[in-house]
């Protein structure tokens, strides 16, 4: 068995209501690390009951390694020496996203999401390379040689801007959208191969390639059976791609229900699988979200601003409920492999997953030092993205026009440039609006205080 390994972890974004305990849940379960957890937030009361419960787990059953918990006051407290950095914060209160979904509506766009693209997903990006920009100078200055790992939506921007800003840090963004398309790949086995079991997403092996939330899958496979092949059987069986009804989605009485339509339609089209929930995927391409029916048609309905405030009020709640023992305390399989990336880049066994880094190549068609989602392999202080080969022609425009809205977004926050920013969000596919109307929509969504 490895020894065990103590490390030092700085997180931006420690007084987060979601992540943070998913990961404090994650090194609770691993044997073979250890260490301190540095949590600064803006918030820092929320960090310093971060700090409470990281503490409080620590004597609870099921717990099999050691952390220490700390909340401190300034970025450059949680930065100082450090191995890791976690990043994962809400750049800009919710009443700002509220505030841009709704803006977004009354020029007839409904966004099921708007975190990562559209005017309410790039306008957020803007704020969040502004945001970045000043993190990567502390990570810099104060931990130069530590991995950096981003969660944060849009993954792409946020990840973007840090070695944008700052060329030599060690960068790499985690999203789980994949391993959702994993799974349902997964239950296709099953049904076709007529398995007793549903394969483990660890056995589902696919290459994946594209930009985060707008990811494809060009192979995939089952201990050598073809999973495309399947898939193309499932969708031609009758009732598998169908309109939706609104009572029928209401019905379900999930804000984050998937019927795979849109995805189903697009391997139809284009041959290859969009590896991101439908959520995402309309965001992404022209005349999904014109209008709630529409999205209904395709099985889908937007989460409310209302249900995430009443998420985020309710978590310190809860938070408080497990310490005080009123609400049972109990440790899950998160399916987040942050941990396990942990482990392998200090030395504990090898790792192949998909991440988000700087392309080097590994996507042969879409440009150098664009953010890119394809595997990659986990070593010892490696990380190395493995070549994923070319999207076909039709998906590579559609991932193109995506990837230079991003970066004219990260352009236009570094150098201050309004209209530059203005015509990322024209240029996106879902701004289906005269000019005059959208430079309207982006006025009226407002650039970030900070901007001047």
């Amino acid at each position: 068995m490895p020894d065990t390994v103590q490390i030092k972890i700085g997180y931006i974004g420690g007084g987060s209501r979601a992540w943070a305990l998913m990961l404090m849940n994650d090194l609770a379960q691993y044997p073979h690390l250890g260490g301190e957890v540095l949590l600064y937030d803006i918030d820092a009361e929320s960090a310093r009951r971060n700090q409470r419960l990281g503490n409080w787990m620590q004597d609870q059953p099921g717990v099999v390694s050691r952390w220490h918990y700390r909340a401190v006051d300034t970025l450059a407290d949680a930065l100082q020496g450090v191995d890791f950095v976690v990043v994962s914060i809400q750049p800009g209160p919710l009443s700002m996203m509220g505030h841009e979904l709704a803006v977004a509506e009354t020029y007839g766009l409904h966004f099921p999401v708007g975190d990562t693209t559209g005017a309410p997903g790039l306008m957020r990006g803007l704020r969040s390379a502004i945001i970045y920009a000043e993190f990567a100078h502390a990570i810099a200055t104060h931990c130069p040689n530590a991995w950096v790992i981003n969660y944060t939506n849009p993954m792409s921007i946020c990840t973007r801007t840090l070695t944008a800003v700052e060329p030599g840090l060690k960068v790499f963004g985690c999203c789980h959208e994949v391993f959702g398309t994993q799974a349902l790949l997964a239950a296709i086995a099953r049904r076709y191969l007529e398995l007793d079991h549903t394969p483990a997403r660890s056995e589902i092996d696919v290459n994946v390639l594209g930009i985060n939330h707008f990811t494809w899958i060009d192979r995939a496979s089952y201990h050598g059976h073809d999973l495309l092949a399947l898939l193309r059987r499932h969708i031609e069986q009758p009732g598998v791609l169908r309109s939706y009804s609104r009572a029928e989605v209401e019905a379900k009485n999930n804000w984050f229900t998937d019927e795979h339509q849109i995805k189903f339609e697009l391997f139809r089209r284009f041959g290859i699988l969009a590896a991101a929930g439908d959520r995402h995927l309309a965001e992404f391409l022209p005349g999904f979200i014109r209008s709630d029916e529409e999205l209904f048609r395709w099985g889908l309905i937007r989460t409310p601003i209302s249900y995430r405030y009443g998420r985020y009020e309710e978590a310190p709640g809860q938070i408080e409920q497990i310490i005080n023992g009123n609400t049972p305390f109990q440790l899950r399989n998160s399916g987040e492999e942050a941990v396990r990336q942990i482990a392998a880049l200090v030395g504990q066994g090898d790792l192949v997953t998909n991440v988000n880094m700087e392309n080097t190549g590994q996507i042969a068609n879409l440009p150098i030092g664009a953010v890119v989602e394809t595997n990659a392999y986990f070593g010892t202080n490696r990380v190395q993205p493995l070549s994923a080969g070319m999207l076909p022609p039709g998906v590579h425009a559609l991932v193109m026009r995506h990837i230079a809205n991003q970066e004219m977004i990260i352009e236009a926050a570094l150098h201050r440039d309004a209209e530059l920013a203005f015509q990322a969000v024209y240029n996106d596919p879902t701004t289906d609006l005269p000019i005059d109307q959208a430079y309207a929509m982006f006025m009226a969504i407002g650039l970030p205080a900070d901007f001047w």
